[in-house]
């Protein structure tokens, strides 16, 4: 239970993870600049890293945008080579939108300093806190879902 005299001085927990978030997508930002796209694309396409072969709602929930504003996003991503479509074999109704080479390479080309950033942003944790840290925001993120 919460200190009612440490929320009454304290910023809302609410307040303080939409900081950290803001202040991660600035600096997201202007790292993935010089490749010519932007946080929210990298984010999708790091969820296309992981799972290959979405669709344009899977990459829009896993990705935090909307639905309508994901096709714009993969639209653009395509244009620049970094994602494909395909028929869904199961569903040839359905597209998939699959990671390109060339996507590949450009998230290999900001790894490190993504990397990096996250360094940073838990540099005063220890390893067991930057750990628990993990695990209290997927609970977080699992109660809210």
């Amino acid at each position: 239970m919460l200190d009612t005299q440490a929320t009454k001085t304290s910023p809302s927990l609410l307040y303080m993870v939409k900081q950290v978030e803001l202040v991660v997508r600035s600096h997201l930002d202007e790292l993935v600049k010089p490749s010519g796209i932007t946080a929210l694309q990298y984010t999708a396409l790091t969820v296309l890293e992981r799972h290959d072969g979405l669709s344009a709602a899977q990459l829009a929930r896993d990705s935090f945008v909307t639905a309508q504003s994901i096709a714009d996003l993969v639209r653009s991503l395509e244009s620049r080579g970094l994602v494909r479509r395909e028929r869904n074999p199961r569903n040839r109704r359905e597209l998939l939108i699959l990671l390109t080479d060339a996507g590949r390479e450009l998230l290999e080309q900001v790894a490190a300093p993504v990397r990096e950033l996250e360094e940073r942003m838990v540099r005063d944790l220890t390893a067991h806190q930057t750990e628990q840290l993990r695990q209290a925001l997927s609970k977080a993120w699992h109660a809210l879902s």
